[in-house]
């Protein structure tokens, strides 16, 4: 890949399609495939992304508020999309654009049903989200037969898929709580089907589901975090690719004598004489300003440097003192060898808030 000359982020779609096979491979024959691309495709850039896997054959595609999906049909997108948290306010905008909405409440339901009914629509897909543990959004499971008596009385909607979302799917200490989860959503599912009297998909898992909980794929499973190659295990992790590099390059060198300081409110002050590096690249890009002050690190020359002092909005500051390399040289903050999540790590953060945390000013470059 060539050197980077600024502060980009390369996305390589290469990388994509080989975590969308590995995750395929694991389906069970006629299970549907969902790939997530919320969050700018998290963090990378969702056209790109969704085109990508469009070209892929994906079954479904998944965003999480209305103006992700239109954005996507504005670039030509024709997949299925499902919005996962939808606003009444924008009802307009789902049907404009044929975006299918997660109606996760009573009142939302009567809502899309008697917008659905003004606009005369017929059969309008929707998405039921049932809460079985998670506790943020949904439907109870004592809710489902209220479901079911609100959509007999309409052809306006039509119940496209019923799902749920796990809690702790990556955590094998809390193996019961999932499988009581899934259990729940088997239960709650297959009631609704029944009331209903029609086909409905059924999907729960997400990536750590699916890579733990085989048999619970039912018609569909969700994959974000694993396409873009994190698996929240480090057996996985290695059958993934990431998708994302960030890398910039060291814009001046200093050679700071003992005593000194560098950056805003005396973040470092200089032990010994010490050469640093200023990177054109900060909190406003994505670094959280946890980092500094010893914690964190990019990598020159196959070496690790500090980063020192106070993140600063635009500017960061590492220390080469032991790194022979030059102004204009290349500098990885993460990339398929050094590790978003490693990175995540040291702030005791995740890769999945480090890697949506990347600004959309920083230049992106698809390699393909």
């Amino acid at each position: 890949m060539p050197k980077a000359t600024e502060t980009t982020l390369e996305i390589d779609l290469n990388a994509l399609s080989h975590n969308f096979n590995y995750l395929k491979s694991k389906l069970k024959p006629g299970v549907k495939f969902m790939g997530v691309v919320k969050a700018f495709a998290y963090g990378s850039d969702s056209r790109i992304i969704a085109k990508k896997l469009e070209a892929l054959k994906t079954d479904y595609l998944a965003v999480a508020y209305t103006s992700e999906g239109v954005q996507l049909r504005d670039t030509g997108i024709q997949s299925p999309i499902l919005v996962l948290h939808p606003q009444t306010v924008n009802f307009d905008k789902i049907a404009a654009r044929c975006l299918e909405p997660s109606i996760y409440s009573p009142l939302m339901l009567q809502r899309f049903i008697a917008f659905a009914e003004k606009k005369q629509l017929k059969e309008y897909p929707i998405h039921i989200k049932i809460n079985t543990g998670m506790n943020r959004i949904g439907f109870t499971t004592n809710e489902v037969q209220t479901v079911a008596n609100l959509m007999k009385n309409t052809t306006a909607v039509k119940v496209r898929s019923v799902f749920s979302h796990l809690a702790a799917s990556d955590d094998l200490e809390n193996r019961a709580f999932t499988e009581k989860q899934i259990a729940l959503f088997e239960k709650s599912a297959a009631y609704l089907i029944e009331l209903l009297r029609y086909p409905i998909l059924r999907h729960t898992l997400n990536t750590s589901g699916l890579l733990n909980f085989p048999n619970a794929q039912f018609d569909m499973v969700r994959s974000g975090i694993g396409l873009y190659g994190f698996g929240n295990d480090a057996r996985e992790n290695k059958n993934l690719e990431p998708v994302a590099s960030l890398k910039t390059i060291i814009s001046q060198i200093h050679h700071i004598k003992k005593g000194e300081s560098v950056g805003y409110n005396f973040g470092f002050v200089a032990e010994k004489d010490t050469k640093t590096a200023t990177l054109p690249l900060g909190h406003a890009d994505g670094i959280h300003r946890g980092y500094g002050k010893g914690k964190g690190f990019v990598t020159i020359q196959g070496k690790r440097a500090p980063m020192i002092g106070n993140i600063c909005m635009d500017m960061l500051m590492i220390d080469i003192t032991d790194i022979d390399c030059n102004e204009g040289d290349e500098v990885i903050v993460f990339d398929s060898k050094n590790s978003a999540e490693e990175f995540a790590n040291s702030i005791n953060s995740i890769s999945y808030e480090i890697i949506t945390a990347i600004s959309q000013r920083v230049k992106r470059v698809v390699i393909d």
